[in-house]
C-alpha cells in the first residue's frame, strides 16, 4: 500500500494550510521550517497526539491515523497559526 506523504513548508504560515487524504492509506506530514520568524518553530496536534519543535530547515515527520474522516487541526506551540488536515 502506497503511503501519502505532503510537504507542509512553514515560512510565516504552513503552506498549504489545507491538506486533503485519502481514508484509509497510511499518511505523513513532512513540515519544513524555512524562516526564523515568529512562534512557527513548534507545531502540535491535539487531533493527532503530536507536539515538536521544527528546526530550521529541517524535516520533522508525523505518522498520522487515516482510519476515520474528518477534519483535524495543526498549529504553532502558541496556537495562533492553524493549519487542518481533511481526510475523504
Amino acid at each position: 500500500m502506497t503511503k501519502q506523504q505532503t510537504e507542509i513548508i512553514v515560512n510565516g504560515g504552513y503552506q498549504p494550510a489545507t491538506i486533503t487524504l485519502k481514508q484509509g492509506i497510511p499518511a505523513q506530514l513532512n513540515f519544513k521550517r524555512i524562516s526564523d520568524v515568529g512562534c512557527l518553530d513548534q507545531v502540535q496536534s491535539q487531533d493527532f497526539h503530536f507536539k515538536a519543535n521544527l528546526p530550521l530547515n529541517e524535516v520533522q515527520s508525523f505518522a498520522i491515523d487515516t482510519s476515520k474522516p474528518g477534519t483535524y487541526r495543526f498549529s504553532c506551540g502558541m496556537n495562533m497559526v492553524h493549519g487542518k488536515v481533511v481526510i475523504k
